[in-house]
C-alpha cells in the first residue's frame, strides 16, 4: 500500500466520520479532458488482460469485448451483438449466425467469420489452453464440442452432436459467454510452443502488456493501465453500434476505472462526487443505501433498487483429495477428512446464524440464500417447494458433530476421534467489507460450536491464485455471477470445470495433481447437466434442475449464505442506465449512457 495515499484516505475518513466531507479532496483526477467522462470503481486491480483466462469478476473485458450475441439486462431476452441474425435447423444441431457488414476490431481490421473460427477452434476447443469459456460448451457425455466452419466472410455455422438447449446463451460475450477474439494478433501466440511445451498464448497480453497491443471489439479499449490507481478506457473509434438517429456510439468519450482497495474508500469518493456510480459490479452495501437515499437531493445523485441480485454468496470447503507431483496432500489430511464428511458440512451450515447475518450486516435488505441457481430463474427451487434448507440450530449441528465423532473438551474446544482440536482457516476477498464482515460472523458463530475460525481477508488477486493455482486454502468466502440458464454455471458445477473450486481438477498448463477424485454426487451433476442441456422441454428440465439443487443442499460443498438486493447509486448526470438484478453488471448498457453536464466541483451545494 501506498503510504501517502493511505494518509490522505485517513484525513478524509476523520473528516466523513465529524460529517465534514464537502471540503476533502481525493488524488482523484479532478480536471475533466476534453469530452465525456465516467468515472467508476473497483476493488483490486485486473488479472489479466487476456479475455480467455479470465476468472475474476469485475474485469476490463466488460469494456473492451463483445460476442456473437448479447443479453439485455432489463429482460433476460438474447439479443443480436456481433451477429445480427441467426437460424436454427428444425432438428436443432445446427445454428448460423450472420455477423453485420462492416465489422471492425479496434485497429481497424476487419472483424469476419474468420475470427469468430479462431476464436472457437483455435482458443475455446483447444485442450492446451486453460480457458473457462468452453465449459459451458460440451455436450452430452462424452463432453465433445460443437463444430464450427466459414461458409463465407460473413457467415458462420455450428454443428452440435445433438439438440442443445443452451447454445445460444454461451454466444452473449462477457461476463458470460464467449467474447470473439482477433485472429490477427493472437494467432500466432496460439500456435507457438514455449519451452515447457504450452501456447505462448497463456502468457499472452497480461498486464503488464501495452494497451496499444491489445484489440478489442467492444466499446471501449484500455488506453492506460496505472497499477494500483487506475485503468483509462477510451471510446472505441471502430465500435459497430449506432443508435436510432445512426450516431455511432458509445455516447461516452472516456472512462476511468479507479482502483480503490476498500468500499469504504468508494463511499467516501463517490460523496465526495469524485465518482460517478457506486455498486454497478456488486450491489451496494446495505448500510449505504439510508445515508445515500437520504442525499440524493442534496448532492445529486439518485438510488437504483433492481430487485433480488443474480449473483450469490457463499462459504466454500476444499474438498479436494489431490496431491502436488511432490506427494504433498493440498489440503492437511486431518482437516480434509473433517471437510469429507457430509454431516461435518451440514453442521457447520446449521452453525451460521444467517438470519443474524440478514438482519445486522445487510439490514434485513435481502433474503436467506439456499439455493445455487439465481432467484430469478425460472428452474430455481424455494424451501417452499421443498428444497432442503439449513436453518440456524446449534443443537441440530451438535447432534451432527456427534455422530461424526466430535466430542468438546473440557473447555468447550471441539475435538475429533484422535483430539485434534478443530481449527480451519476462512479467507475472503480483503476490501469488501460485507464479506469481511460475514466471515467475522461465521467466525464467532462457529465459536459457539468450540470450533476456531481463523479469519483473514487478502488481496483478491492472492486468493484466486490460492484457488485456481496452488489450491492453497481450506475455506473461504466468495461470490458468483448467476442468470437464467442454469447451464453458464457448469464451469463451477461439472467435476471437469476450469472453476470447479471446491474440487479444482488439473488445468491445462498446470503442473500434474495426482489422487484427484470426483465424488459419486458429482458424477451424477455432470450427467443432470448434460441431461439439462439435452432437452427443451421445459418441465423435463424443471425437474433436472431441481435435482440438481437438491444434490448440492444436501452434500453442501458450499454454504450458501444471504441473497443480497441490487442496489446501485448514480450521479443525476448518468442517464440511460437500466437497472435490474438480473445482470451481473449494473452497466450492462454503458454503450447507450450518456453523461448530461460537466462533473461538480466538490464543494458544498
Amino acid at each position: 500500500m501506498n503510504p501517502r495515499r493511505s494518509l490522505g484516505w485517513t484525513g478524509c475518513l476523520a473528516l466523513f466520520l465529524l460529517g465534514g466531507l464537502w471540503g476533502c479532496r481525493s488524488w482523484l483526477n479532478t480536471t475533466r479532458p476534453p469530452g465525456s467522462q465516467l468515472v467508476l470503481a473497483t476493488l483490486s486491480d485486473p488479472k489479466t488482460f487476456n479475455y480467455a483466462l479470465n476468472q475474476e469478476f469485475p474485469n476490463v473485458f466488460l469494456f473492451t469485448y463483445a460476442g456473437l450475441t448479447g443479453q439485455n439486462g432489463a429482460t433476460g431476452e438474447i439479443e443480436p451483438a456481433l451477429a445480427e441474425s441467426w437460424q436454427i435447423s428444425e432438428d436443432r444441431t445446427r445454428i448460423t449466425f450472420v455477423l453485420r457488414q462492416g465489422l471492425k476490431w479496434s485497429d481497424g481490421t476487419p472483424l469476419t467469420a474468420a475470427d469468430v473460427v479462431f476464436t472457437y477452434e483455435s482458443i475455446v476447443f483447444n485442450p492446451r489452453i486453460p480457458t473457462d469459456m468452453g465449459d459451458s460448451l460440451r455436450i452430452g457425455p462424452q463432453r465433445q464440442f460443437p463444430t464450427v466452419r466459414q461458409l463465407d466472410d460473413h457467415r458462420v455455422e455450428f454443428t452440435t452432436s445433438e439438440p442443445f438447449a443452451p447454445f445460444l446463451r454461451t454466444t452473449v460475450g462477457p461476463p458470460e459467454g464467449v467474447a470473439i477474439l482477433p485472429k490477427h494478433r493472437l494467432s500466432k501466440a496460439v500456435n507457438t510452443l514455449d519451452p515447457n511445451g504450452n501456447p505462448q498464448f497463456i502468457s499472452t497480453w497480461g498486464t503488464d502488456t501495452n494497451p496499444q497491443e491489445i484489440v478489442g471489439n467492444g466499446p471501449y479499449v484500455i488506453q492506460h493501465y496505472d497499477p494500483g490507481q487506475r485503468v483509462v478506457f477510451r471510446r472505441n473509434p471502430h465500435y459497430w453500434r449506432r443508435d436510432d438517429q445512426g450516431t455511432p456510439l458509445p455516447y461516452i468519450d472516456r472512462v476511468i476505472w479507479q482502483i480503490m482497495e476498500s468500499t469504504d474508500t468508494q463511499l467516501l469518493s463517490f460523496r465526495a462526487q469524485d465518482l460517478d456510480v457506486m455498486g454497478d459490479s456488486r450491489p451496494l452495501r446495505p448500510e449505504y443505501y439510508s445515508l445515500l437515499k437520504a442525499e440524493e437531493k442534496i448532492r445529486n445523485h439518485r438510488m437504483l433498487v433492481g430487485g433480488p441480485w443474480s449473483g450469490t454468496t457463499f462459504l466454500a470447503f476444499n474438498l479436494n483429495q489431490g496431491r502436488t507431483a511432490q506427494g504433498r496432500p493440498l489440503v492437511d489430511p486431518v482437516k480434509s477428512a473433517w471437510f469429507q464428511d457430509r454431516r461435518f458440512r451440514q453442521a457447520i451450515a446449521h452453525g451460521i446464524n444467517r438470519p443474524k447475518m440478514l438482519n445486522n450486516l445487510f439490514q434485513g435488505i435481502g433474503v436467506v440464500q439456499n439455493s445455487p441457481i439465481s432467484v430469478q430463474s425460472p428452474y430455481y427451487r424455494s424451501p417452499e417447494q421443498g428444497l432442503k434448507a439449513y436453518d440456524y440450530n446449534l443443537e441440530t449441528a451438535k447432534s451432527l458433530l456427534q455422530a461424526a465423532g466430535f466430542t468438546p473438551d473440557d473447555q468447550g474446544r471441539l475435538r475429533d476421534r484422535s483430539g485434534n482440536r478443530v481449527r480451519f482457516s476462512l479467507l475472503t476477498n480483503s476490501g469488501n467489507k460485507l464479506r469481511e464482515a460475514m466471515g467475522a460472523q461465521v467466525k464467532q458463530d462457529l465459536s459457539e460450536l468450540g470450533i476456531q475460525v481463523d479469519f483473514a481477508p487478502i488481496a483478491f488477486n492472492a486468493l484466486v491464485n490460492k484457488i485456481t493455482v496452488t489450491r492453497d486454502w481450506e475455506t473461504h468466502i466468495l461470490g458468483f455471477s448467476g442468470g437464467l440458464e442454469p447451464h453458464n454455471g457448469a464451469n463451477l458445477w461439472t467435476s471437469q470445470g476450469g472453476s470447479h473450486l471446491f474440487n479444482l481438477a488439473q488445468q491445462p498448463g498446470q503442473p500434474p495433481l495426482a489422487g484427484w477424485v470426483a465424488t459419486p454426487w458429482e458424477q451424477r451433476i455432470d450427467q443432470l447437466f448434460v441431461a439439462g442441456a439435452q432437452t427443451f422441454e421445459e418441465s423435463q428440465r424443471r425437474q433436472i434442475y431441481g435435482e440438481f439443487q437438491a444434490i448440492v443442499q444436501e452434500q453442501v460443498p458450499m454454504v450458501y449464505l444471504v441473497n443480497e438486493m441490487a442496489l446501485m447509486v448514480a450521479r443525476d448526470r448518468v442517464q440511460g442506465l437500466e437497472y435490474s438484478g438480473l445482470p451481473t453488471w449494473g452497466l450492462w448498457n454503458i454503450a447507450q449512457l450518456r453523461v448530461t453536464e460537466a462533473r461538480p466541483t466538490g464543494k458544498r451545494p
